[in-house]
């Protein structure tokens, strides 16, 4: 694991995996932010990724082969090439759906649902994988319809295990482990 967050054995962790976001998009996504999303709490920039699998409360005793699903999965990607698609609003959350130009990021998230499902962390969700970048959160809908954000396609600069830790204030997420994606580049 990469330094920053410490677990023990016995903890109990709250996970999630993602694509991570070249800095080229988290440029253009944070003054685009500033100015669109005024209604709600904005997603810090070290907060922004396309989530993969949301594994929930863990026993750190699962956290290895857990990444070790995330490695081989991203070991056989595909390249990956998302593109921002359209603005959408739920009923907490604003997000960004991306479109899958080569369909590979579908591939991936498909083949780590397998994996971790194998394993028996994981149970795939009824609805089909949606790649998108959750930029607001709010308690109010407040019925934006924001011009999307000037990124462009991009290819992630990698997959991570993230550590979500619960605060007043909201989750904050640490980076556990990051994985490069071989035919990302």
């Amino acid at each position: 694991m990469t330094p920053g967050a410490r677990v023990g054995g016995d903890d109990r962790l709250r996970l999630f995996l993602a694509l991570l976001l070249p800095s080229s998009v988290l440029d253009v996504l944070e003054p685009w932010g500033a100015e669109y999303l005024r209604d709600g709490r904005p997603v810090r920039r070290e907060h922004l990724h396309v989530t993969l699998a949301f594994l929930g409360s863990r026993p750190a005793s699962e956290l290895e082969p857990i990444v070790g699903a995330l490695r081989e999965a991203a070991t056989a990607a595909g390249r990956i090439l998302l593109e921002p698609l359209r603005w959408r609003e739920t009923r907490s959350v604003g997000m960004i759906v991306l479109r899958d130009v080569t369909g590979e990021a579908g591939v991936l998230a498909a083949r780590l649902h397998a994996r971790l499902e194998a394993l028996g962390v994981y149970r795939p969700e009824p609805r089909p994988w949606l790649p998108h970048l959750t930029v607001l959160r709010f308690r109010e809908r407040p019925r934006l319809d924001p011009p999307l954000p000037e990124m462009g396609t991009f290819v992630p600069s990698g997959v991570a295990a993230y550590l979500s830790r619960l605060h007043p204030t909201g989750a904050r997420y640490e980076v556990l482990e990051r994985v490069s994606l071989t035919a990302g580049g």
